[in-house]
């Protein structure tokens, strides 16, 4: 895992400038702390950066930026590979000769195999551009998730890519005129869905693309891969029932687990009390992982309740032997680390603190490498999402299709206040909303709904964001195509949206802050086509069960009976003056105390705009 960026002068008869390419670089170092690196071309006008945590191969030999024998291909990648191994026996077969074990080596050889359709034939998580002095073209891709992230900007002359960002903004060379939409889906959505940004001329490179800038310019985006697509293609497939379900969806787990523990380094796990986790570390026994690092978080402010994982989390090293940490989280600590938890905090975030202290943990214990549980949720149908929304779709349609009705019942309802009858704000949109996937997905998911924004932001940025955002249009893009079951197209938008824009991106800038790289085995291409393929599950049954019965040494009675609480830390109680003015009822909420840390990352974030903007 590493921080990479670049710069291509392609309509700029001058140079670039090697320092502002320095400066992106290394304010990555803690992407990369294990070594650094710098290409430039004979012409001066093209230039990559690296910054290296050495996972796969250690020696200097695999060290970035990485050309081929000839010189003609230049590559600087940030991520893993983790069917390199395969891919290097077929190129090899092909004439291919190597020079190093690394899985960058593989990139360049594939691409001179393969060109840009070389995308196809990787499994892992990665964000890579590639210089073809040949073809005088730079080429980028991203894993089909966005497990990885990948920036870039383009003023009409000079085009700059990086990892994060802050980066880009430090490199000095970008305008950082601030973009309405993006702070409107930072309030809406609590992230920034992509490609938004902060900031009008850094975009994200958005998952599952690749694009090309050459001496005529930049070109389009291209899609190589999309989640809809996959669930659309697998209701064509026969559907296995009962023992066989399970013993292909046991396969499967096994397959992506063994591939996410290639490394030359100790891949250990963040074990909480869920399914998830629980059942990843049960796996990777199963497929020979002897020796095990878990590490587990714990509150005093959680102590006895039901949402302090330790005791389970402890119960579940036990059953399989793991080496095992529980690290306790105080106040104290919240309030020393804050400022450093929202200067690493690349785009603002409503979450990943619980993020920041897990993998702080996991680097304490020596680890560079630890797998995730995220994801498990997204492909099994673990959230009420997957019941609700279905659910608010059959019972609102009809009534939502009534032109004027669900505007006239919010403002109605609005009027009179929705804490009047201790109601949350989302109630008033119900029928204006719930009729369709995407409004309804919005109001399970949305942070502030697109009436309130007008409370935290200026009346004129709210109208200029909101016209360029269009939420509705960003949801329903990932339903395109549409699934025809339910459950498929929840899993779409969570995948999509909630999972790609909020979960994976912070688990990258969060345990990128303290040089730690997270793998998540139930976030993975080959994975989710098989899952699908076996259709939706009984979600009347055990939640995630295909999961929770894949370990051959079952998991403890305690895990699989646990309700679900989510991966949390007290916040709210920790920051007494956010303890929010929105409350569900008489009693605070969740949803509440969520909405006043969305406040508290407005105005400490480091966007002037934030400080001029808010209303608070």
């Amino acid at each position: 895992m590493c921080g990479i960026n670049g710069i291509l002068a392609y309509r700029e008869a001058n140079p670039i400038d090697l320092a502002e390419l320095a400066r992106t670089r290394d304010h990555m170092a803690a992407r990369g702390p294990d070594g650094k690196g710098e290409w430039i071309s004979d012409n001066g006008r093209v230039g990559f950066g690296h910054r290296r945590l050495s996972i796969i191969d250690l020696s200097d030999g695999a060290a970035q930026p990485m050309s081929n024998a000839h010189g003609a291909l230049v590559v600087t990648f940030n991520g893993e590979i983790y069917n390199y191994r395969e891919l290097r026996c077929r190129l090899e077969t092909k004439g291919y000769v190597f020079r190093t074990t690394s899985d960058t080596e593989v990139l360049l050889h594939l691409y001179a195999e393969k060109s840009q359709e070389m995308v196809y034939d990787l499994r892992g998580m990665f964000a890579f551009a590639i210089w073809d002095c040949n073809r005088r073209e730079l080429f980028l891709a991203r894993d089909p998730y966005g497990i990885k992230p990948l920036y870039y900007a383009d003023d009409g002359r000079t085009f700059r890519f990086a990892s994060q960002v802050k980066a880009l903004l430090a490199g000095g060379g970008i305008d950082d005129r601030s973009d309405p939409a993006g702070h409107v889906g930072f309030y809406l959505f609590g992230s920034l869905p992509e490609p938004l940004t902060l900031y009008e001329q850094i975009k994200a490179l958005p998952a599952g693309h690749m694009m090309s800038i050459n001496a005529a310019g930049v070109g389009s985006l291209r899609s190589y891969y999309s989640i809809a697509e996959v669930y659309v293609g697998a209701e064509t497939m026969p559907q296995a029932t009962g023992q066989a379900r399970q013993a292909v969806a046991r396969e499967a787990l096994l397959d992506s687990v063994r591939h996410h523990l290639v490394a030359d380094v100790p891949v250990g796990a963040f074990l909480s009390a869920g399914i998830d986790s629980s059942a990843l570390v049960g796996l990777m026994r199963d497929v020979g992982q002897s020796e095990i690092e878990t590490v587990t978080l714990a509150f005093k402010e959680f102590e006895g309740s039901a949402n302090d994982e330790a005791p389970i989390a402890e119960e579940v090293a036990r059953a399989y032997g793991t080496r095992h940490t529980t690290r306790v989280v105080t106040k104290a600590e919240f309030d020393a680390d804050l400022p450093h938890i929202l200067d690493a905090m690349d785009q603002p975030s409503v979450d990943g603190v619980n993020m920041w202290f897990v993998s702080k943990a996991a680097r304490e214990r020596g680890l560079k490498v630890a797998i995730s549980g995220i994801g498990g949720d997204e492909l099994l149908g673990g959230y009420p999402a997957f019941r609700d929304i279905p659910k608010w779709v059959r019972w609102l349609s009809a009534p939502a299709a009534i032109p004027g009705l669900g505007e006239f019942v919010r403002g109605a309802l609005m009027a009179v206040g929705p804490d009047h009858f201790h109601l949350s704000p989302k109630v008033a949109g119900m029928l204006e909303y719930g009729g369709t996937y995407e409004g309804a997905w919005l109001l399970r998911r949305g942070l502030f709904m697109p009436w309130e924004l007008e409370g935290v932001l200026d009346r004129d940025i709210v109208s200029a964001g909101l016209s360029r955002l269009t939420p509705l249009a960003i949801i329903g893009a990932a339903l395109n195509p549409t699934p025809a079951t339910g459950f498929a197209r929840v899993a779409c938008m969570e995948a999509s949206l909630y999972m790609r824009n909020q979960l994976l991106r912070d688990a990258d800038w969060a345990s990128m802050a303290h040089s730690l790289e997270v793998r998540t085995p139930l976030v993975d291409a080959v994975l989710l086509k098989q899952i699908a393929a076996l259709g939706p599950p009984d979600t009347d049954g055990q939640a995630k069960a295909e999961l929770a019965l894949a370990p051959s040494a079952p998991l403890p009675s305690s895990v699989i009976q646990r309700g679900k609480t989510g991966f949390g830390v007290p916040v709210g109680a920790w920051l007494a003056r956010v303890s929010p003015s929105v409350t569900l009822g008489k009693r605070t909420s969740a949803y509440g105390y969520t909405r006043g840390w969305a406040r508290e990352v407005g105005r400490r974030q480091s966007s002037v705009y934030f400080e001029q903007a808010l209303a608070v």
